[in-house]
């Protein structure tokens, strides 16, 4: 299957946007990651932030992360982006990776849970009136944006609302991302989120 450049295909939707701007339902899986994906798209669509991220292991870090999350658009001056921070369920995400715990990060457990977070936020987009909804997960160059898009997509078609298309870790977003970081002095973690993760970290450092 031939690659789709998804950052392409976010920069036409782009340029056919009219005078209106469209409501745009952000998933942000943290603040970090957000940085660069809102320095990028606040200039075409009025934003609300969507922080949904059952995966997360446990609620204090669920916390420190959504708090990230909203100091960052104070650091950032940015206003009128609301930030809508679902109460915390870590069940949720267990039960969806049943029987998956022992892949690896990047495999068909962290699909289960890419699309989790992206049908709950599609839901939330058509329920709520939004032109479009997307991810800040793209943005990692551990995420793969051919898996994330086609999902987007899928979504969109079920619950018959537009996916903003996107690779945000093309045009250096990934590297803009630990610039914010670093300028604005974040915390930025080091897994993804889950046990899961953490445990893969973990055993990573051991073996350095």
């Amino acid at each position: 299957m031939n690659k789709i450049n998804y950052n392409l295909e976010m920069e036409k939707i782009i340029k056919n946007i009219g005078t209106n701007r469209p409501k745009l339902l952000l998933h942000s899986c943290c603040g970090p990651c957000s940085s660069a994906v809102l320095e990028r798209l606040c200039e075409f669509f009025d934003i609300t932030i969507y922080y949904y991220n059952p995966n997360i292991d446990s609620e204090d870090e669920y916390i420190r992360r959504s708090e990230e999350q909203v100091e960052l658009l104070k650091d950032m001056g940015i206003q009128n982006i609301n930030v809508i921070v679902k109460d915390y369920d870590h069940n949720e995400f267990l039960e969806n990776v049943e029987g998956f715990e022992k892949y690896k990060e990047g495999g068909a457990r962290c699909f289960k849970c890419y699309m989790q977070r992206l049908e709950h936020s599609a839901i939330y987009a058509k329920e709520n009136n939004f032109d479009y909804f997307t991810t800040t997960l793209s943005i990692s160059p551990h995420k793969d944006s051919q898996i994330l898009n086609r999902m987007g997509k899928f979504l969109g078609d079920k619950y018959k609302i537009n996916y903003l298309y996107s690779d945000f870790k093309k045009k250096n977003g990934f590297k803009r991302s630990v610039e914010l970081t670093t300028k604005y002095k974040m915390y930025r973690q080091d897994y993804c989120g889950c046990e899961f993760s953490r445990a893969e970290r973990l055993e990573y450092d051991e073996e350095k």
